[in-house]
């Protein structure tokens, strides 16, 4: 099995390679893959040292799959070109995810949409796979009308320069700014740019990405999201409304039974998902299960996952991992 990371050198792509080695994919080559000025580069996988090479050297490489994290421009420009030499590609770019004809995969939730003749899948936005993964069981059972949530985003989400930007600030440094204002000791209800309908493309990433994940264009979903001065992960507080009744006590039973779900829900002992107990963990954690008593039929929780992982490298692992599974690669 051969696998190119490509992105290997940032934030995410070191994630990625952690993942792959930890779940034990069975990488017999690997093929780190960077921009120009990180090409010959030496990178640690599994004891083993491997140098960082160039776009085309990767294609002409012929990997079993690619998997990407470069962010959108290089996905657009590279993946077509990764796809027309047969090479399957996972881009965790925003590039793909609202293509009608690429498929946004959570594997918990629609793996099944997968086929053979896939080339390009695109792996959703961390905020939605987190939320996505506690929201199916639930639609199965009890058909959710309307979902309203507000995030709480660490700054891994935003990269290196934005974790330096907190510990700097921290130590009272003066150093290169991630975001417009101070974050530590702060929570700033921005993130990605703000559209022509007052949302920001996070939140209607969350809103247009659910809908394409669930297959329901029917979910009414409306978003706030802020960042935080977290690091562990990024945290979420959803409320949801759904067309049939349900039962407080059978919802958590239903969620402590689905893969991938975690459920930390023991308030007399203060059990409760928070991002410092998320952080390198693979699972979604979900607590703070209760009943909305101003509406019918509505739950309100607390959802958690790790955003560079689950929100980002462990699905797109799980996503390579169906592929093996089901012989596409």
């Amino acid at each position: 099995m051969k696998v190119a990371v490509v992105g290997a050198t940032g934030l995410v792509g070191t994630k990625m390679l952690q993942v792959l080695a930890e779940r034990d994919f069975p990488v017999t080559e690997l093929l780190p893959v960077a921009s120009e000025k990180s090409i010959g580069k030496k990178i640690s996988f599994k004891n083993k040292e491997y140098t960082v090479v160039g776009m085309q050297d990767a294609i002409d490489a012929k990997p079993n799959v690619a998997i990407f994290s470069a962010g959108g421009g290089t996905s657009l420009e590279w993946a077509p070109k990764f796809a027309a030499a047969g090479i399957t590609v996972i881009d965790n770019s925003s590039a793909w995810r609202m293509d009608p004809e690429k498929k946004l995969v959570v594997p918990e939730v629609n793996a099944n949409v997968i086929t053979a003749a896939d080339k390009i899948i695109a792996n959703p936005n961390c905020s939605t796979i987190q939320l996505v993964v506690i929201l199916k069981p639930l639609h199965d059972k009890y058909k959710i009308k309307r979902v309203v949530v507000s995030t709480y985003q660490s700054v891994t989400g935003t990269g290196v320069k934005a974790v330096d930007q907190l510990m700097n600030e921290r130590k009272g440094i003066v150093g290169e700014m991630a975001y417009k204002y101070q974050i530590d000791l702060n929570a700033i209800p921005h993130i990605d740019v703000f559209l022509d309908n007052g949302y920001t493309k996070e939140e209607m990433k969350m809103t247009n990405e659910t809908k394409k994940i669930m297959s329901d264009d029917a979910i009414l979903l409306t978003a706030t999201c802020v960042r935080i001065p977290a690091i562990g992960g990024h945290s979420e507080s959803v409320n949801i409304e759904f067309e049939k009744d349900f039962d407080v006590e059978e919802v958590k039973s239903l969620l402590s039974k689905t893969p991938g779900v975690v459920l930390q829900d023991d308030i007399k002992n203060f059990i409760y998902p928070m991002a410092i107990t998320a952080h390198d963990k693979d699972d979604t954690y979900v607590g703070r299960i209760r009943r909305d008593e101003t509406q019918a039929n509505t739950m309100n929780c607390w959802i958690v996952s790790d955003n560079l992982r689950k929100g980002a490298a462990t699905n797109a692992v799980q996503i390579a991992e169906y592929l093996m599974e089901k012989k596409f690669i």
